[in-house]
């Protein structure tokens, strides 16, 4: 028999490693430690389990992608135990036959032989796994059981699983190709992380075409052990890698991810594209913030929260992440367009303000130099239209004069194909003003003419779109990406040691009695605990003591419903408003009293409670928060009162909320300029609106018995803020709030799960 040593020695034309040489060092020089991910991306062994010679077929794609770099510094092991060679290579039976150590096993073999093959792989000491092979979760009951087996065969070996059902991983910088993709994507300075395999190889296809590099290529398939927190916390950490592009079916480990991108993001851009936007929002709660709450609403908080740029359309991933690793980040959404015509300019600025973006009004030193500049014709304003007849010169000049005017963001140059324009004459002159602390972003429209000057700027660190809207859409995108990391930068949290801890006396009244919904009343008490104002409201069973309490407080008076069961209280007849007489409130208990029992029954109906009727000028909002079974309790600011799920005005964040991110929340509201004053209303006292949602955030990192809480309507007002209604609804245990959700809640008050 051919002696295998001597075969892998005279085949490979490389010897064969010492245990010292396969077991220590990376790529790079530095040793693989225990459970890093490095073992996937810079491998010194590899076994390839399933190893194959029959054309077509995975397990031969991967063999001939993994032999056709061994050069590159890694040895191949093939496994195949009906082979004694395959592709002139020693092939083994099993891997712990293998007489080396091997770092990292890719799996290529039936759903049903993986978690066998996993223990073995445990057995010889390989510190990660590959499992390319499908048939797992997304075929039902029988394969998840199978992904079940494999977690626990890894558990307390500290070997790490990508997969299963991917494609595989590729480092183009040192070559590496552990796919079964047929072609290998170029080396560059993006890592690349995607759900889903299919869309893996389109993207790698077009990369090709467009020559555009990867520091990494990564499909993770079900993510059964690592996951999304895993390859940002790594990738943040690569030196090969300056922004992570990720395309993403479901969120995995929210805490996980949610530590890893904050943790990351401030020093690389993440961006990604989330499938299933358009998914039926998760079922609605009891509360107007479940209504008005959907999983897809949530992950936009949460993304914004981690500071994580979320984009729609797969074209613009790697427009997004060149811009952002070539250009400054904007400090504001004010763009400065530049053209020589004035068509393309219109349609930049349209594309600009339809997602929020902002034409930059010029100063009057600006306007003055322009005028100074350009000729009479020019637009006077901005977009900035320096005529189709502008030199190349005029046009660098005029772009400076864009960068510098402290009213600007940002500066779009614009060149349309025009008998004066030279393209590469004008690239060399808009190159000039790079590096003046702003982002410039370019659109050279045409095909072939312009191609040298887009290569030019493209050397220059300046990125180019073949049509303007494009180049604003991408815009609108770097200054939301500037707002996340601002928030980060900004992030005014207090670390709470205590947080997640009961404090509410009420509360736990409440579920020693075994109920989940607060009455009225009870909520208000709650509120008041965190220092939250609310109107004095006092519960009453009779309509005497209805009309005594209403005496004491001062007509008028609002009287509703008390109930420990019924959730509405305008649904069911059980709120009466303005009340000026003891006769009114009497009449208005016993109505009461005969809508609920006829709706829905004597057990629904445990009194009223009766509290001042406030007449202040204000608008009336809703403060709230739903329970999320991936990132926990949510928080909702919105336009309030009966038509909070009609109106749809409302912005999320994820608690615990500091001051800023607060100021920030009430901003985003459509209703804003109206909070500051329209029509001869005095604008609201914002530092009281916000105060109360930083004790609202704080009520919910602490109480994690609660499950649903809304403050409608809650007055903001110029003279502070009063919730004048209020309900709280307790989960019925804490089984039923997924551990994960509330560690991300823990997280964002502490910083770390």
């Amino acid at each position: 028999m051919t002696d295998p040593m001597k075969q892998i020695t005279t085949m490979d034309s490389h010897v064969a490693p010492t245990a010292d040489q396969a077991r220590g060092a990376t790529g790079s020089g530095s040793p693989v430690k225990g459970a890093s991910l490095e073992v996937f991306f810079r491998p010194q062994s590899v076994a390839i389990i399933g190893a194959s010679e029959r054309t077509g077929s995975p397990g031969e794609a991967l063999t001939t992608n993994l032999l056709a770099k061994i050069s590159s510094g890694y040895h191949v092991y093939p496994i195949n135990p009906s082979h004694k060679t395959i592709a002139g290579h020693a092939a083994y039976a099993r891997i712990t036959d293998v007489p080396y150590p091997i770092d990292l096993a890719i799996i290529v073999t039936p759903a049903k032989t993986v978690p066998g093959i996993i223990s073995e792989c445990a057995e010889a000491g390989v510190r990660g796994a590959i499992v390319i092979s499908a048939g797992f979760r997304e075929v039902g009951v029988e394969g998840k059981e199978l992904e079940g087996e494999i977690t626990a065969r890894i558990r307390g070996t500290g070997m790490r699983v990508i997969g299963p059902n991917c494609i595989g991983v590729m480092n183009p910088v040192t070559g590496l190709n552990a796919t079964f993709a047929r072609k290998a994507a170029l080396p560059g300075n993006v890592a690349f992380i995607s759900q889903s395999g299919a869309l893996c190889t389109a993207i790698l296809d077009w990369s090709l075409n467009e020559v555009l590099g990867f520091s990494a290529f990564v499909s993770v398939g079900s993510m059964l052990d690592v996951g999304w927190g895993d390859l940002i916390e790594y990738f943040g950490n690569d030196p090969n890698t300056e922004s992570i592009v990720i395309y993403m079916e479901s969120i995995g480990d929210a805490p996980k991810f949610l530590a890893a991108a904050r943790n990351v993001a401030q020093r690389k851009p993440i961006i990604v594209i989330k499938a299933g936007r358009t998914a039926a929002a998760a079922k609605a709660a009891a509360s107007h913030t479940g209504a008005m709450t959907g999983s897809d609403a949530v992950l936009d908080a949460a993304f914004r929260r981690a500071g994580v740029l979320r984009i729609d359309w797969v074209g613009d991933l790697f427009h997004i992440a060149e811009v952002l690793a070539k250009q400054p980040r904007p400090k504001g959404r004010r763009l400065a367009i530049v053209t020589n015509a004035g068509g393309p300019g219109v349609l930049a600025a349209d594309a600009l303000m339809e997602g929020g973006g902002e034409l930059a009004q010029l100063s009057s030193e600006t306007m003055a130099a322009l005028n100074t500049l350009l000729p009479a014709e020019w637009s006077h304003g901005n977009p900035i239209d320096i005529l189709a007849d502008a030199t190349e010169e005029t046009y660098g000049k005029a772009i400076a004069l864009a960068l510098k005017d402290p009213a600007t963001d940002g500066v779009l140059a614009i060149t349309a194909p025009l008998v004066a324009a030279k393209p590469l004459t004008m690239a060399a002159n808009i190159a000039k003003s790079a590096g003046l602390g702003k982002p410039l972003i370019a659109s050279f429209m045409g095909g072939s003419d312009v191609s040298e000057a887009d290569i030019f700027m493209g050397h220059n660190g300046i990125p180019t779109f073949a049509f303007p809207d494009d180049a604003a859409r991408v815009f609108n995108y770097m200054w939301k990406f500037g707002e996340n990391i601002a928030l980060l930068e900004a992030d005014d949290l207090t670390k709470q040691a205590d947080v997640l801890s009961e404090n509410s006396i009420v509360l736990q009244k409440v579920r020693e009695e075994g109920r989940t919904v607060l009455t009225e009343v009870e909520s208000k008490q709650v509120l008041s605990e965190y220092g939250i104002p609310v109107v004095e409201t006092i519960a009453a069973h009779s309509s005497a003591e209805a009309v005594e309490v209403a005496e004491r407080i001062g007509f008028p008076v609002v009287v509703k419903l008390l109930s420990k069961r019924i959730t509405h209280k305008s649904d069911v007849g059980g709120v009466r408003l303005d009340l000026p007489t003891a006769a009114e409130v009497r009449t208005a208990f016993e109505d009461i009293r005969s809508a609920v029992i006829a709706k829905a029954g004597a057990d629904a109906f445990d009194g009223v409670s009766v509290q001042r009727m406030v007449r202040r000028e204000g608008f009336e909002v809703i403060v709230g928060s739903s329970s999320d079974p991936q990132f926990g309790p949510v928080m909702l600011l919105g336009a309030g009162g009966i038509l909070a799920e009609v109106l749809k005005d409302s912005t999320l964040e994820l608690p615990p909320v500091g001051t800023v991110l607060a100021r920030r929340m009430i901003e985003r509201l459509r209703m804003w300029p109206a909070l500051q004053g329209v029509r001869g209303t005095k604008p609201i006292d914002v530092e009281s609106l916000a105060s109360v949602l930083v004790d609202f955030s704080r009520l919910l990192t602490r109480e994690p018995w609660i499950s649903e809480i809304d403050l409608n309507p809650l007055l903001a007002a110029a003279d502070g803020t009063i919730a004048l209604d209020a309900r709280i609804v307790l989960h019925t245990s804490l089984e039923t709030v997924a551990s994960p959700s509330l560690l991300s809640a823990k997280l964002l008050a502490t910083g770390s799960t």
